[in-house]
């Protein structure tokens, strides 16, 4: 689709009520469902192999149609984010634990937002421009130009900078150094050069380190962020307390701490609400290849 085309679809399905567009993303949710067994199969072997095989069918279908609406949802959100004001985006958004940002700030550090694909990142990443600070967020190229095009515009809206993935180091570095905020997800694939092995959901798993050698060298925080809904149309931005980066004589140790408490946070997130992941995702593919040709 070229950019002049998706803006149409754009600007047509904007001019529909609220109510409609939900119910429109709502069933192409469902298609998508019915019509991609291979993402339903993803699903089903990520659960059981994050739960050890104890989810129950129900559980597993409940999940795996919900991760289906929340990625349509997402669309929907950059979608809506180009247009939306910044006091209708207020009514959407409840904040959670200001205050470890704001102890932050008040200590003169930058913040270093570690994030994760659960419930509705794109909402979360302009809120925290939107209400609390601009940031630098990192994200990888996509092979759709035209797409990539319209979504980092969504995502600029409120004033975030997006830094793409493989040069991004000094620009980060940079940011630090003058008192602003970045955001690095920390759930994706990677492979064995950009990261350290972590114990994430019981097993083995390589995860960025960036966050942890950034905060530990320049003296920033690493606040961990999410979202989640009870409707899918509130939604609470919640921010978390400091993750502390010890500063030892042993840099390596230091940095694999600090990266672990990373995981095991977002591993109680899931294990707590497993639904808002996004489970289409093959996360353990590199060290588990096995689990994805079952």
């Amino acid at each position: 689709m070229g950019y002049k085309a998706l803006l149409l679809l754009e600007s047509f399905l904007m001019l529909l009520p609220k109510s409609f567009r939900k119910a429109f993303f709502s069933i192409l949710a469902k298609i998508a469902y019915y019509i991609t067994p291979k993402y339903r199969k993803i699903v089903r072997q990520n659960l059981n192999f994050a739960f050890d095989g104890t989810m129950s069918e129900a559980e597993i279908k409940a999940i795996t149609q919900y991760s289906f609406k929340n990625l349509l949802f997402n669309f929907l959100h950059l979608m809506e984010l180009r247009h939306i004001s910044k006091e209708a985006l207020a009514k959407k958004i409840t904040i959670q634990n200001r205050e470890a940002v704001d102890k932050v700030h008040r200590e003169g550090r930058a913040v270093i937002y570690v994030t994760t694909h659960y419930s509705s990142w794109e909402l979360g990443g302009a809120s925290i421009g939107a209400f609390i600070e601009p940031l630098g967020a990192v994200y990888k190229k996509m092979k759709n130009s035209v797409y990539e095009t319209w979504v980092l515009d969504a995502r600029a809206r409120f004033g975030n900078v997006n830094l793409e993935k493989s040069k991004v180091v000094k620009p980060l570095i940079k940011l630090i150094k003058s008192g602003k905020a970045s955001g690095l997800l920390i759930d994706t694939n990677i492979n064995q050069r950009e990261g350290t092995l972590v114990n994430f959901m019981g097993k083995p798993i390589r995860q960025v380190t960036t966050p942890a050698y950034l905060a530990r060298k320049f003296n920033a925080a690493i606040i961990p962020v999410t979202m989640r809904t009870d409707d899918d149309e509130h939604y609470t931005l919640m921010l978390f307390d400091e993750i502390p980066v010890e500063k030892t004589e042993d840099e390596v140790a230091d940095i694999q701490k600090a990266t672990q408490l990373q995981a095991d946070w977002l591993t109680q997130r899931i294990t707590e609400e497993p639904k808002f992941w996004f489970w289409l995702h093959r996360r353990w593919k590199n060290e588990n290849p096995e689990i994805y040709q079952k």
